[in-house]
C-alpha cells in the first residue's frame, strides 16, 4: 500500500530548517535538566515508598493532600491507579532513612494520618481498632483482651480468637475486596457477641492499603545506574551492528540520530515535570529500538540506489530514498502513533509516563530518520571532498556479510 505516489520533496534542502528545530528542543530540554526543573525521578531511581490504597468511595485527592500536609508530610505524591469504579490511588513518599527498620514509617505515617484526618469520624475514633486496616495480629489481640465470648481461659482465647480474626480477615479481603460495607455485616460470619464487640470497640476508616512497595536509596542507585548503562550499551550495539552491515559512517549517524531522540524526550520529561521511572527507560529502549529501525530502511534504500544511480549525486539520492520510502514510513509510523496515543489518552495513570515517553519517541524517531540521520551522511561526503578525499559511501559497493 502506498499513500503518496511519484513523491518529489527536496528533503536535503530544508536541512537548515530541521537544524534549528532539533537545536530549539534539545537546547530547551538541557536548559531545564541543568537550570531548571531537572529531572524529575521516580521512586524507582531515588528510593522510596509506594503505597496502594483503596477507598469505598472516591478519593478527594486534594482532601488526601491536605491531611498529609497537616502532619508535615509535603512531598509526597498522590495520583489514581486503575478504573475509576476501583477508587484506588498510590501515595509516593521519598526515602530519607536507609536502615531496614525504617522502611515501613512512611506507610504507617500515611494510615495514622488518614485515619485522623480523612476517614470520617477519625478523630472521634481515636484509641479505637481500624477494622479496615487491622492485620490478623491486632485483631486477635483486641479480641482477646475483650474476651466477647466470655471464654475466661487463656489457653483457648489464643487459640480460639485468632481464628475468628483469621475469619474476618477472610471474609474483608476475599469477599468484601478489603472493605467491609458496615460491622453489622460480620453478624452471619462470626458469633453475634463478637460482632457487638467490634461494634463498640472497633470502626470503619473507609479506606484500605492494598500493597505496598519499597525501594531503598542504594536500590534507587543501583537502578540509575543501571539503567544508564542498558541505554549506553544498546547504542554501542547498534553502532557495532551498522558498521558491520554497513559502513561505520551510517553507523555514526543513526546512532547521533537516536541520541538526539533520546535527548529529546528525556527533555520533554524535564519540561513537563514528569516522574522518570523504571517503565519509562523500558519505554525509552523501545523507541531506541524503533528509530534505529525505521532509519535502517531509509539506509538500506539510499545503499540499493548507490548501486542503481550512478550518475546523481548523494544529494540527489538520498532524496530519492527518503521519497520512495515515504509512504512506508507514514503507515508504520502513524499505526503506531495512534496505539501509543490511545494508550496514553486511556491507558490510566501508572501507563502514563510510558505512554508519553512512547509519543513524543515515535514522533521524533520517525522525524529524525529524514532530518538527522540522512542528512549527516551527506554532511560528511562533503566534508570529505573538501578535503580531498574519496567518497565514503561509493556507488556499487555492497554491505559486508
Amino acid at each position: 500500500m502506498e499513500f503518496f505516489h511519484e513523491v518529489n520533496i527536496d528533503w536535503l534542502g530544508k536541512k537548515w530548517y530541521f537544524l534549528a528545530f532539533s537545536l530549539i528542543f534539545s537546547i530547551s530540554g538541557l536548559l531545564s535538566l541543568f537550570f531548571w526543573r531537572g529531572l524529575p525521578l521516580g521512586v524507582d531511581f531515588k528510593g522510596g515508598t509506594l503505597i496502594y490504597l483503596k477507598f469505598d468511595q472516591s478519593p478527594d485527592l486534594n482532601r488526601v493532600r491536605q491531611a498529609a500536609d497537616r502532619v508535615g508530610l509535603h512531598d509526597v505524591s498522590i495520583v489514581r491507579f486503575g478504573h475509576p469504579v476501583d477508587n484506588e490511588i498510590i501515595v509516593s513518599l521519598p526515602q530519607r532513612d536507609t536502615r531496614e527498620a525504617e522502611l515501613d514509617t512512611g506507610r504507617a505515617a500515611i494510615v495514622q494520618t488518614l485515619q485522623r484526618n480523612y476517614a470520617p469520624n477519625g478523630a472521634a475514633n481515636a484509641g479505637k481498632l481500624d477494622l479496615d486496616n487491622a492485620t490478623q495480629e491486632t485483631l486477635a489481640a483486641f479480641l482477646t483482651q475483650a474476651d466477647p465470648m466470655h471464654l475466661n481461659n487463656p489457653a483457648v482465647e489464643q487459640v480460639r480468637y485468632p481464628q475468628i480474626a483469621d475469619t474476618i480477615l477472610n471474609y474483608r479481603d476475599k469477599v468484601k475486596d478489603g472493605l467491609l460495607g458496615s460491622i453489622a455485616e460480620l453478624n452471619g460470619q462470626v458469633d453475634s457477641s463478637v460482632a457487638a464487640a467490634l461494634e463498640q470497640g472497633a470502626y470503619l476508616s473507609g479506606f484500605t492499603v492494598r500493597n505496598v512497595e519499597i525501594v531503598g536509596p542504594q536500590v534507587g542507585a543501583q537502578l540509575r545506574r543501571q539503567a544508564l548503562l542498558a541505554t549506553l550499551y544498546s547504542l554501542a550495539g547498534m553502532l557495532v551492528y551498522l558498521w558491520f552491515r554497513f559502513e561505520l559512517i551510517y553507523g555514526v549517524a543513526a546512532v547521533v540520530a537516536v541520541f538526539h531522540d533520546t535527548l529529546i524526550t528525556v527533555g520533554a520529561f524535564s519540561l513537563a515535570n514528569r516522574e522518570m521511572t523504571l517503565t519509562v527507560v523500558a519505554a525509552i529502549l523501545t523507541l531506541i529500538g524503533y528509530s534505529m529501525n525505521d532509519t535502517i530502511v531509509v539506509f538500506d534504500r539510499i545503499r540499493e540506489n548507490l548501486r542503481l544511480v550512478r550518475r546523481a549525486t548523494l544529494s540527489e539520492i538520498v532524496n530519492k530514498s527518503i521519497n520512495q520510502t515515504l509512504s512506508r514510513t507514514v503507515l508504520t509510523s502513524g499505526l503506531t502513533f495512534l496505539t501509543v496515543l490511545s494508550l496514553f489518552l486511556f491507558g490510566g495513570e501508572v501507563l502514563n509516563g510510558f505512554s508519553f515517553a512512547l509519543v513524543i519517541g515515535i514522533l521524533i524517531g520517525t522525524y529524525s530518520s529524514i532530518a538527522v540521520a540522512a542528512p549527516m551522511l551527506v554532511a560528511y561526503q562533503d566534508w570529505r571532498a573538501r578535503r580531498g578525499k574519496a567518497a565514503a559511501l561509493p556507488a556499487g559497493k555492497r554491505a559486508r556479510t
